[in-house]
C-alpha cells in the first residue's frame, strides 16, 4: 500500500511495467533500457515523455521502496516487474484501468475502455465504470480512492476520469477550450458512436426482415 503519492515519472514507470506485462510477456520482465523505451514511447502516451535511464531508474528505486515494484531474479541484466495488484490489494481489471490513465491522461468511460482493449477486454461501459466506482470509492483504511470524476467541461458530451496516483490532478480552468472545440466528439468518441449507429442498422434490418416474412405469411400488404 502506497504511503505518499508518487511522481509523474513513477506513476509513468508503474504504467509501462503494467501494459507491457499483458502486451509483450515474452520480454517482461523489463530490462532498464525496455522500460526506458516504453516510457518514452511516443505512441498512446499523454504526455510524451524524454526520460533518462537514471530518471527510469530513480523512478524504478521508488516503485520498490513502496511495494509497487520488484527486481527479478535469475538473469545477468536487471529486470523490474509491477506489484500493483498486490500491493494495492485491487483486481487486475482496476490495475489496467489505473495503467491506462497513468499512461493516457484523463479519458472518459468509452475512451478508457478502447484504450484498454489490448491490456484487458471490458464486456462494455457499465463494466468499466463499476471499477472506477469501486477505485473512487476505496476506504481510508486501504489507502483513499485512486480514481476521480472530473468536472464535466461546458459543451462536453461526457466527463472524464483521472487516477490519484500522484494526488489530485489540476483541473483545467473554466472555458479553458473554446465553445467549438469543446462540442466536438474525440475520436475514439465517434469510433464508439459510429460502431453503436452500425449495430442499430443491422438490428433495424433484422426486424424488417422479420416483418416481411410475417406479412408474407399473413398474406399482407406491407403498409396497406
Amino acid at each position: 500500500m502506497t504511503t505518499r503519492p508518487l511522481t509523474p515519472n513513477e506513476a509513468r514507470a508503474l504504467g509501462v511495467l503494467v501494459e507491457k506485462a499483458l502486451t509483450v510477456p515474452d520480454s517482461y520482465p523489463l530490462s532498464l533500457n525496455s522500460l526506458t523505451l516504453g516510457c518514452n514511447q511516443k505512441s498512446a502516451r499523454d504526455p510524451v515523455l524524454n526520460l533518462a535511464e537514471s530518471d527510469v531508474q530513480q523512478a524504478l528505486d521508488g516503485l520498490k521502496a513502496l511495494d509497487l515494484a520488484y527486481e527479478s531474479s535469475g538473469s545477468r541484466v536487471s529486470r523490474y516487474a509491477h506489484n500493483a495488484g498486490r500491493a494495492l490489494a485491487l483486481p487486475s481489471q482496476s490495475v489496467v484501468l489505473l495503467a491506462v490513465l497513468a499512461l493516457r491522461g484523463p479519458q472518459t468511460v468509452s475512451e478508457l475502455r478502447a484504450n484498454s482493449e489490448r491490456l484487458h477486454r471490458f464486456a462494455d461501459l457499465s463494466s468499466v465504470e463499476g471499477f472506477l466506482d469501486e477505485l473512487a470509492a476505496r476506504s481510508d483504511e486501504k489507502g483513499g480512492p485512486l480514481v476521480v470524476k472530473l468536472p464535466r467541461q461546458p459543451g462536453s458530451r461526457e466527463a472524464r476520469w483521472a487516477h490519484l496516483l500522484c494526488g489530485m490532478p489540476e483541473l483545467p480552468a473554466a472555458g479553458a477550450f473554446g465553445d467549438g472545440q469543446a462540442l466536438l466528439p474525440t475520436p475514439t468518441e465517434m469510433e464508439a458512436m459510429r460502431a453503436e449507429q452500425a449495430a442499430l442498422r443491422g438490428e433495424i434490418a433484422e426486424l424488417r426482415s422479420i416483418v416481411d416474412r410475417l406479412c408474407d405469411e399473413l398474406g399482407v400488404r406491407r403498409g396497406a
